[in-house]
């Protein structure tokens, strides 16, 4: 897509002859005074503004103000006489980012707009590569032995250099981002912005706009034009979490915009024709909703051209040792603490319990662990009595758990039981209770048609 560029020029032969000299290598508006580049700039998006300085009416000073006040701002190139050079160099100062005096050279001019082109994009993937390098958005961070969590990289592996949107689908805290993050740098894209927009966040009135952007006064306290999440994301890729929690009117524009690539800000009528790699992820039963009415199934037909199913942690047999053991070295050296170790018996509590929160829980845990500890061994007697379930708690003599432990299929039998007991059986219900979809329920009463009867 080539690069757009506003010529802003009170005499017609200079704006016509810049137009001709760059309308093929560049996408080209025109105008002839200030106020019309204003009206340009509210209502497109450039990324190079050049324009004159002296011009009858507002000069072109107003334009460089106006123009460095846009988000993202483009590049702004001022033209100037001879004698106007001063002040030329302060535009400069306030963020113009250089000038050319008349009568000006069409091949400095050409070499002069690469060159800031190329400027802006080096900048912004150097701050989008370290925003990422900070963020730590490594695939090696994805830790784990166990089959079913293997077969989601593999997944990934093979996913990540398509063009494909992707679903991803798996209980509160157990990774969606960190597999959506993985998706991006195994992918073309990799060097490209990542966005993530948490949709539950925000509110319906909210969402559209932070999505596909506003113009000013599309609604009240509009005061000015804003690019959405998609136009952040062009070239690279938008993560949207929980993208069943969106309103009916939104999953419309979704809609259209997977099947068209465009979309149009709130309060324009023009197409705004984006390149976006999606992925979605989702904790809830998306089918589900779509047979209720809840979720466009169109909608959904698009969105899960592949699917990535996230296991839970109590499935990922073998990874709790694995993690524990990677997070209390991270929050050790993050807070200059000498790591805390597990006993045996302790150990053995930890990889029995079901973690309903995941990941994200077993993170929590560790941090906590590391502070209060402070390189001190933990036992068994340490650890807070959910870490036991419906097992008896350690007494003076540890030998009463290790005679009647739980293993982890009871442990999660009995939450399931508890959950339909709360819910009187109703399984959408009990599903949202244990943070599971609808259908992950089904599979599991599908293998312990007894919790039903009991």
């Amino acid at each position: 897509m080539p690069a757009s560029i506003l010529i802003v020029d009170d005499e017609p032969h200079t704006l016509e002859g810049l137009e001709a000299a760059l309308e093929d290598r560049y996408e080209i508006t025109t105008a002839n005074n200030a106020r019309e580049a204003f009206n340009h700039i509210e209502s497109d998006r450039f990324d190079v503004v050049l324009t004159d300085l002296r011009m009858a009416g507002k000069s072109g000073m107003s334009v460089i103000e106006r123009t460095l006040k846009l988000s993202p701002r483009p590049v702004c190139i001022m033209m100037t006489a001879y004698g106007n050079v001063e002040t030329a160099v302060e535009a400069m100062k306030r963020g113009a980012y250089d000038f050319l005096t008349k009568p000006v050279s069409l091949e400095k001019l050409e070499l002069l707009i690469e060159r800031a082109l190329q400027s802006e994009r080096l900048q912004e993937e150097n701050q989008n590569l370290h925003q990422r390098l900070d963020k730590k958005f490594q695939f090696d961070e994805i830790l784990g032995n166990s089959p079913n969590l293997q077969n989601v990289l593999e997944t990934v592996r093979l996913v990540a250099p398509s063009k494909a949107t992707v679903l991803i689908e798996g209980e509160t805290g157990t990774g969606k981002e960190l597999i959506a993050q993985a998706i991006h740098q195994n992918s073309e894209r990799s060097r490209r912005p990542f966005v993530a927009v948490h949709c539950a966040a925000l509110a319906s009135n909210l969402l559209e706009s932070e999505l596909f952007g506003h113009e000013k006064g599309a609604f009240t306290g509009a005061t000015e034009r804003r690019i959405g999440r998609f136009e952040a994301a062009d070239s690279g890729t938008l993560f949207l979490d929980e993208i069943g929690e969106i309103d009916p009117s939104t999953q419309i524009k979704l809609l259209r915009f997977l099947e068209t690539r465009s979309f149009e800000r709130l309060g324009s009528v023009k197409p705004v024709q984006v390149d976006v790699r999606l992925v979605c992820a989702t904790n809830r039963d998306l089918e589900a909703m779509a047979r209720k009415g809840d979720f466009r199934e169109d909608l959904l037909y698009r969105l899960n051209v592949v699917t990535v199913d996230l296991p839970p942690l109590r499935q990922r047999e073998g990874d709790i040792s694995l993690l524990l053991e990677h997070y209390v070295a991270n929050f050790s050296r993050e807070n200059g603490v000498p790591p805390v170790t597990f006993s045996p018996e302790a150990l053995s509590v930890l990889q029995k319990y079901s973690w309903p929160g995941n990941i994200r829980e077993l993170r929590n845990f560790c941090e906590n662990t590391v502070i209060l500890k402070r390189g001190s061994r933990v036992t068994e007697y340490d650890l807070d009595s959910k870490f036991f379930g419906e097992q008896q708690t350690p007494t003076s003599n540890s030998k009463t758990l290790a005679a009647n432990p739980l293993s982890v299929e009871e442990n999660e039998k009995r939450l399931l039981r508890n959950a339909l007991l709360q819910t009187g059986n109703n399984k959408t219900k009990a599903a949202d209770l244990l943070g599971m979809s609808r259908r992950t329920l089904h599979r599991k009463l599908a293998r312990w048609p007894e919790l039903l009867e009991s």
